[in-house]
């Protein structure tokens, strides 16, 4: 940001990745409470086809671990949450799609207040499910860790 970025307002967006198609379901709130992740999740259950099993991969937030949405997955078998290890990067998909819509609707954007941003959220969610397509690993596994090893070389050597 520059030095005179000035901040508006905050919403947080829910986001949910179908890994198939590429389409996202969002959802913007005000705040972060387990009431909001339960809304999500039922907005996700609505949304989806009734006989699908649905994977959620969380952050450690206790918001999504109260007995309210314990509760709620009780009543929703068909849901499995799955958390991150604490502190640990989020290596999946749904990053992949944040990175993108930091970069094509975030970075240069101007938000004056909390419903410019929420506008320019849901506009570009809209964008991408109509054009939404699968991310595709493009290196193979040879590749990733050949880079893993030439990058250790350089980190671990006498100069560091």
């Amino acid at each position: 940001r520059s030095h005179d970025y000035k901040r508006h307002g905050t919403i947080d967006l829910f986001a949910a990745l179908n890994t198939a198609t590429g389409q996202v379901i969002g959802k913007l709130s005000a705040r972060h409470r387990a009431e909001d992740i339960r809304d999500f999740l039922a907005e996700i259950d609505r949304r989806t086809e009734p006989a699908l099993d649905i994977h959620v991969i969380c952050d450690n937030l206790s918001a999504h671990k109260t007995p309210a949405i314990r509760r709620w997955l009780l009543d929703h078998p068909r849901f499995q949450l799955h958390f991150t290890p604490t502190y640990s990067s989020w290596i999946n998909q749904v990053e992949r799609w944040f990175a993108e819509l930091q970069r094509r609707c975030l970075q240069r954007g101007v938000f004056c207040s909390v419903d410019e941003l929420t506008t320019a959220l849901e506009n570009w969610i809209e964008v991408w499910n109509a054009h939404a397509r699968p991310f595709t690993w493009t290196a193979t596994a040879d590749q990733i860790i050949d880079r893993i090893c030439r990058y250790c070389s350089k980190i671990s050597g006498p100069a560091h």
